[in-house]
């Protein structure tokens, strides 16, 4: 990496050399004044990186508060509050067809010195994510019926998903607008806006939630369906709040009428790059939802529902690596986006690999929390003791595959935010429907081996992930990325 590596900003390739003579002439009006520029990456990295991570710890606690609350009244309860995670974990994917363009054109335009033009791909941006959202909307809706049918959920369990479900569907647009305007700020380099965003969010959720299950105060009784009441309710003062912070142009960004406006040209090069992100987020889901639906076929109710209700409770709590490993992919996108836009390319790689270093050590911690805890972590989020003898010993092997989890997504992240998306989504393709789905049916299914079994491919993908991801980023070909 010592010698001068190419790198496309809006024009043909040039190298370090070139860029840096353009920095000196008035033809590049770079800043000189950005700690996301010119900071030193490690500091620089780290402190971006803990907004995101505080905010994607408040945002995972409404899952799983959604989950103890449903762990508290039945099995039933939840592999249905279980089942709606994963829809809206789709729905996520969707959105980042905006959100992965959005922080990746408002980075390199930013880092360029072109504040006005991030700011308008900003607004652009917020209103492609109120249309996604009236769409997928009503799709969600009518789809709920067939995710438990696909899932098996019967008697109890069914009637309660198709509910969750169909009321969590009008909270989609504030949840697009509230991704996509948090993914702007991203971009510009603020991380601390989309942490008080969802601190809010997180905070409604609990109170309002707990309170329409138990009947606090003023609020009824609902049981159940107080859960989703309460996140969709959540997600609403999400959007406003994201809407109110732009409108006031105090933190980045302003929010103009004029420029809501949707321009095709500018859609289109937002959406050039969140295409094949988002593909690469609809064959992750389509792989992980066939996967769960192999879970929910290792074995006939009840042990069939306890499987299915052990893998819900890890894939939540596994959100203890998998978030921190957001975060620094978060951070490592905006620095990687910056960096080239600013010209300097070797800044921008070695910010990848300071991001890996940071949170795999960080990845080491939790396994070792993960392996010794898992008996007490099945304890807390279940009283069933079949859920508790299903879930923790495959969880043990789970936790030693936390820094392939982080290895993989930060590097991705980074990839990104160059983006560079394409690469990624053959590395998902590969994973998700030639691993993971083929190993787990074997092992589990066909060889009854349990959720243990199943799980087996879930580790081969972990892994390939993590493999394909680390060539892609060292070959340092997506600093050529044109956006």
């Amino acid at each position: 990496m010592s010698s001068p590596v190419p790198v496309s900003v809006e024009s043909e390739p040039l190298t370090v050399g070139d860029l840096t003579a353009q920095k000196l002439s008035s033809s590049v009006p770079l800043p000189t004044d950005s700690s996301v520029i010119t900071g030193p990456i490690r500091r620089t990295l780290f402190f971006l990186a803990m907004p995101v991570l505080a905010e994607q710890v408040l945002n995972t606690m409404v899952g799983l508060v959604d989950v103890y609350l449903a762990g508290r009244i039945s099995a039933s309860a939840t592999a249905a509050v279980g089942l709606s995670a994963y829809v809206s974990w789709f729905v996520s994917l969707i959105v980042m067809l905006i959100a992965t363009g959005t922080t990746a054109v408002v980075a390199r335009l930013e880092g360029a010195g072109d504040h006005a033009e991030a700011n308008h791909f900003a607004n652009q941006s917020l209103t492609l994510a109120a249309i996604l959202g009236m769409i997928v909307c009503p799709l969600m809706y009518m789809l709920a019926p067939w995710f438990t049918a696909y899932c098996r959920l019967t008697g109890d369990a069914e009637t309660i998903a198709v509910t969750y479900l169909r009321t969590e569907a009008f909270g989609h647009v504030a949840f697009s607008m509230t991704l996509v305007g948090c993914a702007a700020f991203r971009g510009v380099g603020n991380m601390r806006t989309p942490m008080v965003i969802f601190a809010a969010i997180n905070v409604v959720n609990v109170v309002t939630s707990c309170g329409l299950v138990y009947g606090w105060g003023p609020l009824p009784e609902v049981g159940v369906n107080g859960i989703v009441g309460g996140t969709v309710i959540a997600r609403y003062l999400g959007a406003i709040l994201t809407v109110i912070l732009l409108v006031g142009g105090k933190y980045g960004l302003r929010l103009h009428a004029r420029e809501l406006s949707l321009s095709l040209d500018r859609a289109a090069r937002v959406l050039r790059i969140g295409i094949p992100a988002a593909a690469d987020g609809a064959v992750m889901w389509m792989g992980q939802f066939v996967f769960i639906a192999i879970i929910s076929r290792l074995a006939p109710p009840p042990m069939g529902e306890a499987y299915f209700a052990a893998h819900i409770i890890a894939v939540r709590t596994e959100a203890l690596t998998y978030l921190p490993a957001v975060a620094w992919a978060a951070a490592t996108a905006t620095m990687i986006g910056q960096a080239l836009g600013a010209g300097d390319s070797r800044r921008a790689i070695r910010v990848g690999h300071e991001g890996v270093m940071q949170c795999g050590l960080l990845s080491l911690g939790i396994a070792v929390f993960f392996f010794f805890g898992a008996s007490l972590i099945y304890q807390q989020m279940s009283t069933d003791e079949a859920v508790r003898a299903a879930g923790t010993d495959p969880f043990r092997v789970l936790a030693l595959l936390q820094p392939c989890m982080v290895v993989s997504i930060v590097y991705i992240g980074g990839l990104r935010g160059a983006g560079d998306t394409r690469y990624p989504l053959l590395i998902t393709l590969v994973g998700a429907i030639l691993i993971r789905v083929p190993l787990g049916y074997y092992f589990g299914v066909v060889c009854r081996g349990g959720l243990f079994g199943a799980w087996i491919g879930m580790f081969g993908d972990m892994i390939w992930r993590a493999v394909g991801a680390t060539i892609r980023y060292h070959q340092a070909q997506w600093i050529k990325t044109r956006l």
